[in-house]
């Protein structure tokens, strides 16, 4: 939507609400609801204030120490957010609404270095001085309760109401049971301007999966952020409720592969760099071998992500690539144009601009080097014993992350440092948790 078009919506009494939103550091939506002329008359071209502790808390926003850039000391003051008017858009699923995305700066123009957006746009400022662009797409999983979100916190989400009860993927019998809600989901992320291929039934019981076509990384991001907030959003309306857990329970877990290739600055998207340029398609592909181990923690945030790293899950548990296998952290898939790669390594529970930026990073660290592309992997990648494996806890990836010089070049140390204590932070928690497991295990039988 155009600025334009939004004020003569307006006008018109058909919008009189703007969210004004960020991506906080476990990529969800944060913000404000503007009325529409405020937003017209002020924000749009001067931006507004938010708490800068939307950077510097844990998943249940309490106040958290160590983080540099926000806390109790420094007041917990103001950044500022700009707003990106290339991201105004409706939002069907909320009446007379309408949503911009912002960038965060401060009081006096530098840039929030720990916001991810930020990290994501510096990651793509260092393609574009070699005159690449970066193109992507993330298809997310989630699994669908029939109980809604009020339901399920007073259960203690315990014995929920999964929308399927046997393995549907790729039924359309058992998609059919849960396409009301699914339906309404893919209309409205078309109806706000995301570009939906389909939906499909996953293995675990309720899991589903909606995709979305390629675009350029930043906007891949932004349409991921969005989408994920929607489908909640709507399922809570149709008294559901959608889990974007990376692993819900002892089955499948809920991935988030991400597709990347990339393309030359000014070309179209179709015209990919992959297949005219093998050996630096090569050497970015072992960028991403080299450097998945100290990078997971930006594919894998949270202590439930690697409960998700299970043999014969289809998550990855080896460091290796082969063509279209997808027992592989790293799958080659398509020819030509459409040439690309699959890391598989992510979980639903990501954060988009984060993960991308590792895969960047990673990237471009194989290229700069020259790195030589090992071999594919021909066979069942779970039982490769001399490749390495994926972190298996976020101890060992918070660890990996904390001394990678890779990570230190491509994002700085200020932003290394905040996300290593995003990790402590939630350690701390975890290990401070008596857990139902313990219960269970321990109560009468210790």
């Amino acid at each position: 939507m155009e600025l334009s078009e939004l004020e003569s919506r307006v006008a018109a009494g058909e919008i009189d609400t703007v969210l004004l939103a960020i991506t906080d550091m476990q990529g969800r939506l944060q913000g404000k609801r503007l009325t529409a002329t405020h937003f017209l008359d002020e924000v749009a071209h001067h931006g507004a204030e938010g708490c800068n502790y939307l950077l510097a808390v844990d998943v249940e926003m309490n106040t958290v120490s160590g983080y540099e850039m926000s806390s109790w000391e420094l007041g917990y003051g103001d950044f500022a957010m700009r707003p990106d008017l290339a991201t105004l858009r409706l939002v069907p699923w909320q009446p007379a609404t309408a949503m911009c995305l912002a960038d965060l700066e401060w009081a006096d123009g530098r840039e929030v270095v720990a916001s991810p957006r930020q990290i994501l746009r510096r990651q793509l400022a260092r393609l574009a001085e070699r005159g690449w662009s970066a193109n992507a797409s993330t298809e997310l999983e989630f699994l669908v309760f029939r109980d809604s979100y009020e339901e399920a916190w007073a259960n203690a989400y315990r014995d929920l109401v999964p929308a399927n009860l046997y393995n549907v993927d790729y039924s359309l019998l058992g998609t059919a049971r849960v396409e009301p809600l699914i339906r309404r989901i893919r209309n409205a992320m078309a109806e706000a301007g995301l570009q939906v291929e389909n939906s499909k039934g996953e293995c675990n019981y309720g899991q589903h999966e909606i995709n979305f076509r390629y675009s350029d990384a930043l906007r891949c991001a932004d349409e991921h952020s969005i989408y994920k907030n929607a489908a909640k959003e709507i399922a809570a309306q149709e008294g559901m409720s959608i889990s974007f857990m990376a692993k819900y329970n002892e089955r499948e877990g809920s991935s988030c592969h991400i597709h990347f290739s990339l393309a030359e600055n000014g070309t179209p998207p179709t015209a990919g760099l992959f297949a005219r340029d093998r050996a630096m398609f090569e050497s970015f592909r072992a960028g991403q071998l080299a450097c998945l181990r100290e990078l997971t923690l930006f594919l894998a945030p949270n202590v439930n992500s690697y409960k998700r790293y299970a043999l014969g899950s289809f998550a990855p548990t080896t460091v290796a690539w082969g063509r279209d296998n997808r027992t592989c952290s790293l799958r080659v898939v398509g020819e030509g144009p459409g040439l690309r790669f699959e890391n598989r390594a992510g979980g639903s529970d990501l954060n988009p601009y984060l993960a991308l930026s590792a895969l960047i990073a990673a990237g471009l660290h194989g290229v700069e080097r020259e790195l030589a592309l090992e071999p594919e992997y021909v066979g069942n990648a779970y039982l490769a014993a001399d490749k390495p494996r994926l972190p298996t806890t976020l101890r060992d990836a918070r660890a990996l992350f904390a001394g990678s010089e890779v990570a230190r070049a491509a994002f700085g140390e200020a932003v290394v440092a905040h996300y290593v204590n995003a990790a402590d932070v939630e350690l701390q928690a975890f290990d401070a948790a008596v857990t139902d497991w313990e219960r269970f295990r321990g109560f009468e039988r210790l």
